[in-house]
């Protein structure tokens, strides 16, 4: 799973992409101390890490719209469901993300898209605004269901929208994931350059 510490940069492509979507902070908000601890980056790790994606991103095309994006919300009991259901008697009762937490890092992407000039989507703020949407949008506490992907989308739209981008007519950069060998990957990236 990708946390802010991990990016994938396409080496030796000329032609700088016209819009950046950074999606971090969901694995990045695990807790220390529980199962996924080794997905946990220190919030002030995340900011740093966010400031220098953009920095190289703005480096490389000082006009290219980067929006970065919250994690969604967590709905812990959700989170307790899943690892029953995969785990067992062996589940942990106490989730390994929370709301709360979630929510640490969610503002500190809205602030500092705000201190960097850039677009933000507040996936966590939005989706909350909805009744229900603890297994509306998330289908097992964390991850996005059809819904939930269709409510980042229609926001990702939004932006681009406001932005004088057409979402529909932008080419894709990158491969899709059918089309990437899991044993050789850069090979894919390259041929897309």
């Amino acid at each position: 799973m990708p946390n802010s510490r991990n990016v994938y940069v396409v080496q030796g492509c000329t032609k700088p992409p016209v819009a950046t979507i950074i999606f971090f902070g969901a694995n990045d908000a695990a807790l220390l101390g529980r199962n996924n601890e080794r997905q946990h980056v220190p919030v002030e790790e995340y900011e740093e890490n966010i400031r220098r994606i953009v920095n190289h991103l703005k480096e490389y095309s000082p006009t290219m719209l980067v929006v970065l994006i919250t994690p969604p919300p967590v709905n812990e009991e959700g989170r307790k469901e899943y690892a029953r259901s995969v785990y067992g008697e062996k589940a942990v009762d106490l989730p390994e993300r929370t709301n709360e937490m979630a929510g640490v890092y969610a503002k500190l992407c809205v602030e500092l898209a705000k201190e960097l000039g850039l677009s933000s989507i507040n996936l966590w703020s939005k989706m909350q605004e909805t009744e229900g949407w603890e297994k509306k949008f998330l289908s097992d506490g964390l991850h996005l269901t059809e819904e939930g992907n269709a409510i980042l989308h229609q926001e990702v739209v939004r932006v681009f929208n406001e932005a004088w981008l057409c979402a529909s007519e932008m080419p894709y950069d990158f491969p899709h994931h059918s089309e990437i060998d899991w044993r050789n990957p850069e090979n894919a990236f390259q041929q897309r350059c």
